[in-house]
């Protein structure tokens, strides 16, 4: 490989930027652990299939507000998670800070919160990514850019996951499901697409999002029909935040 191409594989550079926190994430994640563990019926599928050294590209479905904290708590490694920027006033930003968050504006193009993600994967950690972009059937019907340029510009193995029974049929997107639900957390095999030096044009971006869509998709309908847990469908409301 050429030390051209090792500086266009390079871009963009994040050399400048600190890593991302993470001790104080270990024991909220402990505690947090064990409190989803008494308050549902959970079921984790296929764990032996989470990376468990170097960096993962993490993309589960998005279906209510428990998605991420639930996640947080459980997955085998500490996660790093993009989350909008409006949830990062006041002591809960400083707070999703200090246990090594991702504030992302969502309504425009964030170069720092996607130089910081890079970053999370150059370091070799978990970045978990939600590839909908908002809440809603969970089915990955949409898949937005973000994931497909992460694993173009790092290489970082994608790992599937479904997430079913976070929100209930009729059940409010910003709320929690009632105590004793069952929720299925189901794991797929790890796959990787293509590094692609910079530049990287739109066009290629949209065609490599396209094929990831297509492994989602297929990973939510094997673990709908494996559980038989079914999603819940479109949500009353829209997402606010979308």
């Amino acid at each position: 490989m050429t030390a051209e191409l090792t500086r266009r594989q390079e871009l963009p550079g994040t050399d400048d930027l600190s890593s991302m926190p993470y001790r104080l994430a270990l024991p909220v994640r402990a505690v947090a652990g064990r409190y989803f563990a008494r308050r549902y019926d959970l079921r984790v599928h296929h764990e032996e299939l989470f990376p468990r050294t170097g960096p993962v590209l993490m993309t589960p479905n998005h279906l209510s507000l428990l998605d991420g904290p639930l996640l947080g708590a459980i997955a085998p490694r500490m996660l790093h998670q993009l989350a909008k920027i409006e949830a990062f006033g006041g002591l809960q930003g400083w707070f999703l800070r200090r246990v090594g968050q991702i504030a992302i504006e969502r309504t425009s193009y964030d170069p720092r919160a996607i130089r910081q993600s890079i970053r999370v994967l150059r370091d070799g950690r978990v970045l978990n990514i939600y590839p909908e972009g908002t809440r809603g059937a969970g089915d990955f019907g949409r898949i937005h850019l973000g994931t497909a340029y992460l694993a173009m510009v790092t290489g970082a193995p994608i790992l599937p996951v479904a997430l079913l029974g976070t929100r209930l049929p009729g059940g409010d997107i910003e709320g929690f499901p009632p105590a004793g639900s069952r929720v299925d957390v189901v794991y797929g095999e790890p796959f990787t697409v293509d590094r692609v030096s910079f530049p990287r044009r739109h066009s290629d971006v949209r065609a490599v999002a396209d094929q990831i869509g297509d492994m989602l998709r297929a990973h939510i309908k094997a673990a709908v029909a494996a559980t038989g847990h079914p999603l819940p469908g479109a949500p009353d409301k829209k997402d606010p935040d979308d």
